[in-house]
């Protein structure tokens, strides 16, 4: 998850929150628990261990949470975390045993016994007639049709799911595929897995055959939840054929288990689906008469909850590996005190299950007994108000989007958000994309109402968490993110390893300690899992997440792309997020990606596409006016040598640019596996790009 934007746009603090918002946020009740005085001191005392001060350091703060949001263990851990390696060890390349310790493999509360689904839906359906019949879920479909669950009744589903599990041979660790359209069944799948002590591998609806076969062979999952399909912009998206030849090109899956989303189960022959009588049930005749009444495992903390694959546009998706207690605590902690969760609260945020953030939503929320709002489909079907009229109409508190959408949206005008009650909001949410300022601005103004602090927060698959992300305490400048999340040693790096926080200089974002929730390792093995995120700085040992970060003078963090992906114009590197930031800031602007490309003189050149702003002319003086921008901005070697106009990206049902489709479009590549795109006309587009 990224974000960025140049600092010489984002001077100005727009969100300034009233003391009484301060007073009523769950970290100032935090701080005032503790008697810390502010985010500075908050950051410290939970990273830091402060001479004189008990109250402080990461295994004071990571023991203490526990308590503190009422995480039940089944058995007390022994003690916080350790990392001395006497608890793993492994064989080099050499055959010689080595010790695995130190930050790169911290075991995490050992000794203790804990599950996530007992956390997030027993014990609240096992308590009082009020808690048991709250609703844990409010599902719209794109057709407009409503259902809620209760804790009480996705209790019940979960138990079914996990009796239908064992039923077919799935023990603790064992994985279990879930390649599901985004419906309510998704939620018990996803705890019915939790409760045998299974391994769920999410697996994104709108992936394609390669990319699910990917990760179905990956993973050597036996057992696959799927659908008939879904709905997208009123059109059906058939699931099931493309689970098949997943499964064909993959193997391992024993079991299928199909959801019944479009009515494929009737008789009357409208959604026919391919079947195979040996290995396909639905989803009516495996779970639902299966006995709803099973105990929940206890297991280790460190047992594998969750296997989340990374996005793999370069290499194979890397497998990331989380804990029962890992995610239980991160997810809780950052949903609680970072999106500021309230009992009463309905909690939105646009994502696929097979997205981090999907996961993240769920466990966060159910943590405390609250109310997720989940939605089917495209977020401008029938009309560009669709999210605007959900939140009006299901009073919606907690709204989370990536960018891009809210560029897409914002397109069509303010004129459809009125008429619509945004009231509800509280709190905004955003990540997985870069920000510009007047995107944001608009966001803030027009969504929020001037009054909604923007968590725009950046971490990842690999933390199911983030590790920058403002607190709604704070005062916000456009775009920023804040500063590193609670109980999150960060810091902003040299290429020595030296730190530059403090010198306002771009570097490399770095974590200095690991987290709970930080994955245990790679699911393909500690060698690349050392090679991809501690090879860079080993001494001290340093997480690398390959970002590019920066602290300006008023404290305030911002991120500036991938430093993977600078491009290098005759020696000189910049972001591509750069020079999409410089573009975007002209008013003509609404959207842009910029590429590298081959040449002969500079060895690459900048190349970008641009989406104007309504009623704006497409000249070749604009054309030049661009260009201009971009190099007073960053410096003339920097100019694209080609703008390129079009009227849509490729995106994923998620918002997300597809920027190596861009790419491979431009140079003639291979376009690879492009089924996951929410929109295959803008690949046409790109190839008429005027």
């Amino acid at each position: 998850m990224t974000a960025n934007t140049s600092l010489d746009d984002v001077d100005e603090i727009v969100h300034e929150p009233s003391q009484e918002f301060v007073d009523e946020t769950n970290v100032a009740e935090f701080m005032q628990t503790y008697g810390i005085g502010g985010y500075e001191e908050l950051i410290e005392r939970t990273t830091t261990d402060i001479a004189g001060e008990p109250d402080s350091g990461v295994d004071w703060f990571w023991d203490e949470i526990v308590d503190y949001l009422d995480i039940e263990f089944y058995e007390a851990y022994d003690t916080v975390r350790d990392d001395s390696g006497t608890q793993r060890a492994a064989e080099n390349a050499a055959g010689e045993t080595v010790s695995r310790g130190g930050p790169q493999f911290t075991d995490w509360y050992p000794g203790g016994e804990l599950n996530v689904a007992h956390n997030v839906v027993d014990r609240h359906a096992a308590v009082d007639e009020e808690r048991r019949n709250k609703v844990a879920t409010i599902w719209e479909g794109e057709d407009g049709n409503v259902r809620e669950v209760t804790y009480h009744e996705l209790r019940r589903q979960s138990n079914q799911v996990a009796n239908a599990l064992e039923q077919r041979g799935i023990e603790t660790g064992d994985t279990v595929g879930l390649y599901m359209p985004m419906v309510p069944e998704v939620v018990s799948i996803l705890y019915g897995c939790f409760k045998v002590g299974a391994i769920a591998v999410p697996i994104f609806s709108g992936f394609g055959v390669d990319a699910a076969a990917t990760r179905i062979a990956d993973s050597e999952c036996s057992v696959l939840f799927t659908g008939d399909g879904f709905y997208r912009r009123g059109d059906p998206v058939y699931l099931k054929g493309a689970a098949d030849d997943a499964i064909e090109e993959a193997g391992y899956v024993e079991d299928t288990i199909v959801f019944d989303r479009l009515g494929a189960s009737d008789d009357t022959g409208e959604h026919e689906i391919p079947w195979d009588d040996e290995r396909d049930q639905w989803w009516a005749d495996a779970v639902e008469t299966r006995s709803d009444d099973y105990e929940t495992k206890s297991v280790p903390s460190s047992q594998e909850s969750m296997l989340l694959y990374s996005s793999g546009t370069t290499g194979k998706p890397k497998g990331i590996v989380h804990t029962h207690a890992g995610v239980q605590v991160q997810c809780a902690k950052e949903v609680y005190f970072g999106m500021d969760l309230k009992p009463a609260d309905r909690f939105f945020w646009v994502s696929d299950i097979g997205w981090m953030m999907g996961p993240w939503t769920l466990i966060g929320t159910h943590t405390f007994g609250g109310t997720v709002f989940m939605y089917e489909g495209a977020p401008d079907h029938p009309e560009p108000d669709r999210f605007w009229e959900m939140i009006d109409r299901h009073k919606l508190t907690q709204f989370g989007i990536s960018p891009t959408a809210i560029r897409a949206l914002r397109k069509h005008g303010d004129g459809w958000l009125e008429g619509h009650d945004l009231s509800s909001l509280r709190i905004l949410g955003s990540t997985g994309e870069p920000w510009d300022p007047e995107s944001w601005r608009w966001f803030y103004e027009n969504v929020g109402g001037g009054k909604c602090p923007i968590i725009n927060i950046s971490g990842g698959t690999e933390i199911c968490g983030c590790f920058l992300m403002p607190m709604p305490t704070e005062p916000l400048k456009p775009c920023t993110l804040g500063g590193p999340g609670i109980g999150m040693d960060i810091d902003i790096v040299d290429s020595s390893g030296e730190s530059v926080t403090d010198d306002h200089e771009r570097g490399f974002l770095v974590a200095r300690d690991s987290c709970p929730s930080m994955t245990k390792s790679l699911w393909s093995g500690d060698e690349r899992y050392l090679n991809e995120y501690w090879s860079t700085f080993e001494d001290p040992p340093m997480w690398d997440h390959g970002d590019w970060a920066q602290q300006d003078e008023d404290g305030f963090w911002f991120l500036h792309g991938r430093a993977d992906d600078a491009l290098n114009v005759a020696g000189r590197k910049v972001g591509p997020a750069e020079v999409e930031g410089a573009l975007i800031d002209h008013d003509a602007v609404n959207q842009a990606a910029a590429i590298g490309a081959p040449d002969d003189t500079t060895g690459t050149a900048v190349v970008t596409y641009v989406i104007l702003e309504d009623s704006v002319d497409e000249t070749d003086d604009l054309r030049e006016e661009l260009r201009g921008q971009v190099g007073e901005e960053l410096g003339k070697p920097f100019r694209p040598r080609e703008i390129l106009f079009v009227d849509e990206f490729p995106k994923t049902q998620s918002g997300k640019i597809i920027r190596r489709a861009i790419e491979a479009t431009y140079t003639g590549e291979d376009l690879g596996d492009m089924s996951s795109i929410e929109n295959p006309g803008a690949l046409e587009e790109l190839e008429s790009a005027r």
